[in-house]
């Protein structure tokens, strides 16, 4: 079977890919189980050649998530899921409101319509992993802990694009076009490499820059609040989520992943605890009232009752996400 990955040139898309090459088989459309043939890695931009862990399964293909025809030439088997990870980041998308509709929302409708094209009778139907994220939630009336059931009225075009394709992936199951599961996402720490545009970015910089003794300006203060997850346990949730029975997801396609609740403050006692006898570099704190505002919006604590029964894993602890980075990393 061929598994396509949108998003498949970012750090998660890959992990995810290297973690599918090492696992060989997936649950196919037909509900039985299937060797893995070809993983599509598919991006605005991909690297030059293909990457030192991928074998021959491996291909990497650029373009626009919002052309419609190139999107349903990349859904060209019946024997296919999707991992649809491809989106503005919050930050970006709160400055360039053309750009997140464009991409999140019109690129998912893309995906939703190729996916439901191959949809065919007898056949079963293609599974459809969407990452979708917390910032689904927000408003003044936003209870202190949202939940699977919590309403969603998000502060952020990027979390109104995430709450409008988690109720197209509903429909599009219930419609039967396909076998569509969410997986919504906390932060997801610790991203190695350079800063991207979330708006939650500096978590990982936060970890990261100290580590490589170098700078790390934080822009909210030490009481700020949120819930993240580690990227080992991102990865293996989404491929857990894509093998759920969907007689267990039931009508309500998305699932909020497990997450840890912490503030800033907890993030860098974890540093410090983790770090041992490594010199780190200086944390500094440097308002920025657009990001804070942002993070301000998010829910401050989510409980994942539905994940656990799934069987969607969690990491041990905060000082384990941060030594599973040190481990593959550093």
């Amino acid at each position: 079977m061929k598994v396509v990955i949108t998003g498949g040139a970012g750090f998660i898309g890959q992990r995810l890919a290297r973690s599918l090459l090492q696992r060989g088989r997936l649950t196919a459309p037909d509900g039985g189980e299937a060797g893995i043939d070809e993983i599509l890695l598919y991006d605005v931009q991909v690297p030059a050649a293909r990457p030192s862990w991928a074998d021959e399964r491996v291909v990497l293909r650029a373009g626009d998530i919002s052309d419609t025809g190139e999107v349903a030439s990349l859904i060209d088997r019946d024997d296919i899921s999707v991992f649809h990870l491809a989106s503005v980041v919050s930050g970006g998308g709160e400055k360039d409101f053309d750009l997140a509709m464009r991409v999140n929302l019109t690129g998912g409708l893309n995906v939703f319509e190729a996916c439901r094209a191959r949809a065919k009778k007898g056949a079963g139907l293609p599974r459809v992993v969407f990452a979708s994220s917390i910032a689904v939630f927000g408003g003044s009336a936003m209870a202190p802990v949202v939940g699977d059931h919590a309403k969603q009225t998000p502060q952020t075009t990027y979390g109104i694009t995430k709450s409008i394709c988690e109720l197209l992936v509903n429909d599009y199951t219930r419609k039967g076009f396909f076998d569509g599961r969410s997986a919504r996402l906390p932060t997801v720490i610790v991203r190695p490499g350079k800063p991207n545009a979330a708006a939650s970015s500096f978590v990982s910089g936060l970890f990261r820059e100290p580590l490589n003794g170098e700078v790390c300006k934080i822009p909210v203060s030490e009481d700020t609040v949120m819930p993240l997850l580690g990227y080992r346990s991102i990865v293996d949730g989404f491929i857990a989520l894509h093998e759920a029975d969907g007689a267990a997801l039931g009508d309500d396609r998305a699932v909020s992943l497990p997450s840890f609740t912490v503030t800033v403050g907890d993030l860098i006692d974890a540093l410090r605890r983790v770090a041992h006898d490594r010199k780190l570099g200086e944390i500094v704190f440097e308002p920025d009232p657009f990001i804070q505002k942002i993070c301000d919006g998010w829910p401050k604590d989510a409980s994942y009752e539905r994940a656990t029964k799934l069987g969607l894993p969690k990491d041990a602890s905060l000082d384990a996400i941060v030594e599973n980075y040190i481990e593959d990393f550093l």
